[in-house]
């Protein structure tokens, strides 16, 4: 069991991209299943899971999988009023009634080693419902800096950045909310150093936007850091319509460790 902290709107900007990016996975069967894996000891950033996701996909349900009883209890009082949303006790396992279509597990994996993070990417995509989407990762504790990845088929397929830009002092702050796979990595010789390298000298390049606002400076500093690393730049992953919104995400292949994962 975690800890659980958590606060409401702290996952704000990983359902903002969901939502957005995802629609597709959400909308792709007659009873789509989304899970919150270890939602902490408040269920309300499940509840807003459950209220974004819906917005895009009416026919999803969503379930809160917990390990604490206490925590299942909770949410289970706030279950009325909400067609389609339920908790239940569990872990890795994902105690559901058919394969999701998407997982969002995050804040989950911070106290496990690089490998058995791995094991545990591995482990949820084999639960997934076939074209499903894992969506792991990391923030702050009341959501001012996140970073994720979402794998597909397996595999790792993007990973994200994303901030407020008005506490932001530089790009690579956000190293410390790199998933477990990766924050060893940043390191280097390692693809997620160097591209935080080249973020930070994008930074410090768009300095002169800051005279319109730390957005019109992030904007410029990924548009200019997309011309030496894969940035996704047309929509639904990148372009102006995300990026203004402190996003940026480019395919795993930009940050993928230069070694294989060690031995579990």
């Amino acid at each position: 069991m975690t800890r659980g902290t958590t606060a409401p709107n702290r996952l704000r900007r990983v359902d903002r991209w969901i939502a957005a990016t995802q629609a597709g996975p959400l909308r792709s069967r007659a009873r789509p299943l989304a899970v919150d894996l270890g939602y902490g000891a408040s269920p309300v950033t499940t509840v807003e899971f459950y209220t974004r996701l819906r917005a895009v996909a009416p026919r999803l349900e969503v379930v809160g999988i917990e390990i604490e009883p206490d925590r299942v209890a909770a949410g289970q009082a706030l279950m009325a009023g909400h067609e389609g949303l339920s908790f239940r006790r569990g872990g890795f396992e994902l105690p559901v009634d058919r394969p999701p279509v998407l997982v969002r597990a995050f804040n989950v994996l911070r106290q496990y080693d690089e490998a058995a993070a791995w094991r545990a990417w591995d482990g949820l995509c084999g639960r997934l419902a076939p074209g499903g989407v894992l969506v792991e990762g990391t923030c702050d504790e009341i959501g001012r800096r996140a970073v994720w990845v979402a794998l597909r088929d397996g595999a790792p397929r993007t990973i994200t950045f994303a901030a407020r830009l008005a506490s932001l002092g530089k790009p690579s702050d956000l190293a410390e909310r790199l998933p477990k796979t990766l924050i060893h990595r940043n390191v280097p010789g390692e693809r997620v150093h160097a591209l935080l390298a080249d973020f930070d000298r994008c930074w410090a390049t768009a300095a002169p936007q800051s005279v319109f606002g730390p957005r019109a400076r992030w904007i410029e500093a990924v548009a200019l850091l997309s011309r030496t690393q894969p940035v996704i730049t047309r929509p639904p992953y990148g372009g102006r319509a995300r990026w203004r919104l402190g996003e940026v995400t480019l395919p795993w292949s930009a940050v993928a460790p230069a070694s294989p994962p060690p031995p579990g």
